[in-house]
C-alpha cells in the first residue's frame, strides 16, 4: 500500500491509499481519479515529505468530512443535487430540450454539455444554470 498527497485543479487538497504506485498510474490513465471534495477528475499527485513514523496519532479530520464551512455547503449542494434529480450524463441538452418542448416527461435532471450546447438552451429559453462541481461520472 502507498498514500500519496493529491491536489485537484481547484486547489483541494486530499490523500488517498493505493495498492501500488502503478495501480495509481492505471487509475489515473483510465481517468478513474477525482477530487475527494469537489469531484473534479483533474487530480494530480502533490510534493511529499517522506513519511517519518513518529506515533499512530489520528488525523486532524477524516476525508470525507469538509475542512470549511464553504466546502461543507458544496458537499450539502452535491448531496441534494444527487438525491433529487436524475444523472443524464452527456445527454443533458437533448433531454432539458425534449422536456421543454414535451416529448420528454419533466423532472429535474443534472448531466454535462459543452458550452455551445448551454448557450443555445438559454437562447431558446430553456432554463439551465451551471453546477459548481464536475458531476460524479457513473461507472459500472
Amino acid at each position: 500500500m502507498i498514500r500519496y498527497d493529491l491536489t485537484c485543479k481547484n486547489g483541494h487538497a486530499f490523500d488517498s491509499w493505493f495498492a501500488s504506485a502503478a495501480a495509481y498510474d492505471a487509475l489515473d490513465k483510465a481517468g478513474q481519479l477525482s477530487c475527494a471534495v469537489c469531484g473534479d477528475a483533474r487530480v494530480s499527485k502533490a510534493l511529499m515529505a517522506p513519511a517519518v513514523s513518529e506515533s499512530a496519532k489520528p488525523p486532524a479530520r477524516r476525508l470525507s468530512e469538509p475542512g470549511n464551512p464553504l466546502e461543507k455547503a458544496m458537499a450539502e449542494l452535491r448531496r441534494k443535487v444527487e438525491a433529487t434529480s436524475d444523472y443524464v450524463g452527456d445527454s443533458f441538452a437533448r433531454e432539458a430540450r425534449a422536456m421543454h418542448e414535451g416529448k420528454s416527461p419533466e423532472r429535474a435532471i443534472h448531466g454535462e454539455a459543452r458550452v455551445e450546447e448551454a448557450r443555445r438552451l438559454i437562447e431558446d429559453g430553456i432554463p439551465v444554470a451551471p453546477l459548481p462541481f464536475a458531476p460524479r461520472r457513473k461507472t459500472n
